[in-house]
């Protein structure tokens, strides 16, 4: 269990710009007048400002609201969340093309008070995507849909690049730090299903560190994920987001996050991202991650 004590104020690695500029104005009015999600507001990303203003969002999907209560995440949660709305697929197309995006990268919220999860709608969204424009190339980070391994199959089925699906944190951490409905073996789990019956998808996941994991425990974590095929990997540091959160129990120095993507180099992952300001959708990485995927398109 977690032992809450309190940190020092953020070291200078992890001061960052407030948003602006022209592109992040464009996307943001975009966004608003759609009456879309991104994960980038919802999760208070710290990315944001350097995302947008370069010209890539991250879509949520599904609503605003989670029906999982992770101790970690910023996005409302709720029994139930909004009603699906019929038109998102078409509006989540649309404006990926108007960003002009060749690289789209879509979340979504748990539903479990859906009877499929959500997974319906992720598949249309990535086939309203792939009808408007089939050279984008799309990342899906999913849910784990309580261990049903033929939903995640319903969104491999759509097509999408990436499939990514996060483990969060260390085994040993998992029960306090995940709503009890997750856990670190159904995500290696989901992971693994689609890699083992999509093998040209690549698969992703992601860690956060601060949360008074140990350096061995992150290695080992990095293990089981390879152990499970897992072939792209993000490693961050975790920030409270609120008071009701928990608290960051370190904040990593730049040099261990180097450590970590070192040793993910050596277990085989295909790329590392490992940084204190690395999130899951890390717009860094994209253009390693095109290179691997165009380079994939034309074997299969």
């Amino acid at each position: 269990m977690i032992q809450e004590k309190p940190v020092s104020k953020k070291p200078e690695w992890l001061k960052i710009s407030p948003p602006g500029g022209e592109r992040y104005r464009q996307i943001k009015d975009l966004v608003t007048g759609h009456q879309l999600s991104t994960v980038c507001q919802e999760a208070k990303c710290p990315n944001m400002s350097e995302c947008w203003g370069g010209g890539t969002a991250t879509f949520m999907i599904l609503g605003k609201t989670c029906t999982r209560g992770c101790r970690f995440c910023h996005v409302n949660t709720a029994k139930t969340g909004e009603d699906v709305d019929p038109l998102e697929p078409a509006k989540i197309a649309h404006s990926a093309d108007v960003m002009k995006l060749d690289y789209v990268v879509l979340t979504m919220v748990d539903r479990d008070d859906l009877s499929d999860g959500g997974a319906g709608q992720v598949a249309s969204v990535i086939q309203a995507i792939r009808r408007k424009d089939p050279k984008k190339l799309i990342e899906m980070l999913a849910g784990d849909f309580r261990g049903d391994l033929s939903l995640a199959s319903r969104i491999a089925q759509a097509g999408p690049d990436v499939f990514a699906h996060n483990v969060e944190t260390t085994r040993s951490l998992t029960p306090n730090v995940r709503d009890a409905r997750c856990s670190y073996d159904q995500s290696l789990a989901v992971l693994r299903s689609v890699k083992e019956n999509y093998p040209h998808i690549f698969t992703k996941s992601s860690i956060m560190v601060g949360l008074g994991e140990t350096f061995d425990e992150v290695l080992e974590t990095m293990k089981d994920l390879r152990q499970n095929q897992v072939d792209i990997l993000t490693i961050g540091q975790y920030l409270q987001p609120t008071s009701w959160h928990l608290e960051v129990q370190e904040f990593i120095h730049p040099d261990i996050f180097k450590q970590y993507e070192l040793a993910g180099r050596d277990l085989g992952f295909l790329y590392v991202a490992s940084g204190p300001l690395v999130r899951t959708s890390y717009r860094a990485g994209e253009l390693f991650v095109k290179g691997m995927i165009e380079e994939r398109r034309m074997k299969f």
